[in-house]
């Protein structure tokens, strides 16, 4: 079916996306994979091109773009290209709003440029070693000291968490009965504040992945972001759109598993025949079409939802909890197509198939996202 998201300004803007890929990126992501990040300059090069938080105003030197299909190119751009690292999502998807709508002028002023121009590398620190999707479990704590915010805590699986220079950190602060939490920028550099060691993953080889820890860390306590207190709130309300980008990202890789199982079934010969004649795999290559078109159907609303700011928690939440079981499905039988083959580093179904094992973890798991949904209908 005709798809009906974009406009020719989001066809101009794919181009010009798919172009800087395939100069910048494409040549070089074995070797991310390789050293587990990707190189500080890649960053500068998207910043120059404008493809770093784009929806921050002309005046902090973005395009003043708020919509979110832009995003979804970009998203589809990088797994049809078989780009290696994802901190695109990260920025523009998650940090951004932040960014623009929580932080104070001031706050603006100081980090947004950074962002825009990509010589600041961003994150967001919220999972700890003992709460991962239970965010109301958080340990890290921060105390007020006069003019001065002091944390202490550690957290892990953070993105770009050894190469960041902007971190967001979720900290208990104690309000509203012990349960009031704070969300606070640290900078690099800042005593206390230790990036730790780089964590070794089955798959997002070339995503920067560590952990932090805090240590009687300060900083002022013009680096709250919000009020004090209120950050759970902050947070809850982002993640919809968190956890459509996660959707969007799962249906491009499912798209792009299938498209490489298809083309392995028309060339691959077996019992006098090609695989894909054989009615078992025929079968299954329509199941698995026929999946990836209607999940891509309802993201596709679900984005629409999202710009005209109506995209709810439970909506978003089923999305991702759709899309990524979806994408799983489908890519661990477009593995199986491959056979032995398949198995092997060097055909780019292993990689994919390795990298989608974590949708249907983070930004909330499949059994939370289930959750979500179920007590939505309940209300």
């Amino acid at each position: 079916m005709r798809r009906t998201l974009f406009t020719e300004a989001h066809g101009d803007f794919r181009d010009a996306f798919r172009s800087f890929l395939l100069r910048h990126a494409v040549p070089h992501t074995q070797r991310w994979e390789d050293q587990g990040f990707v190189d500080r300059p890649f960053w500068k090069e998207a910043g120059a091109a404008g493809f770093l938080s784009f929806e921050a105003p002309e005046e902090y030197g973005g395009l003043g773009v708020d919509d979110f299909r832009y995003n979804v190119v970009i998203a589809e751009e990088l797994v049809a290209n078989e780009i290696a690292g994802d901190g695109f999502a990260l920025h523009n998807d998650i940090v951004t709003p932040y960014l623009l709508h929580q932080c104070s002028p001031q706050q603006q002023r100081r980090w947004l440029p950074g962002c825009v121009a990509g010589d600041t590398v961003t994150a967001i620190a919220m999972t700890e070693p003992g709460a991962g999707s239970d965010l109301a479990g958080i340990r890290t704590t921060a105390r007020f000291e006069g003019d001065e915010v002091v944390l202490d805590g550690a957290k892990t699986f953070i993105t770009n968490g050894t190469t960041a220079d902007l971190v967001f950190v979720l900290a208990r602060t104690g309000e509203a009965g012990g349960r009031g939490m704070t969300l606070v920028a640290v900078e690099t550099g800042t005593a206390g504040f230790e990036p730790g060691r780089p964590l070794h993953k089955i798959g997002r080889r070339a995503q920067d992945t560590g952990e932090m820890s805090f240590t009687r860390c300060r900083v002022p306590a013009a680096n709250i972001v919000g009020e004090p207190g209120r950050a759970l709130e902050l947070v809850k309300r982002n993640l919809p759109r968190e956890r459509l980008s996660i959707a969007v990202t799962a249906v491009a890789g499912a798209r792009r598993a299938f498209e490489l199982a298809l083309d392995y079934c028309k060339e691959r010969q077996t019992f006098g025949q090609t695989l894909g004649r054989h009615q078992t795999v025929l079968h299954r290559l329509a199941g698995m079409h026929t999946a990836i078109e209607v999940t891509a159907s309802h993201v596709d609303r679900c984005v629409e939802a999202l710009n005209a700011g109506e995209l709810t928690a439970e909506e978003a939440a089923a999305a991702k909890l759709w899309a990524t079981e979806t994408q799983w499905s489908v890519t661990d039988q477009a593995l199986q197509f491959f056979g032995g083959y398949g198995y092997m580093e060097e055909y780019p179904i292993a990689r994919i198939w390795r990298d989608a094992r974590v949708q249907r973890i983070y930004g909330g798991t499949s059994e939370i996202m289930t959750e979500i949904v179920g007590r939505g209908l309940l209300r």
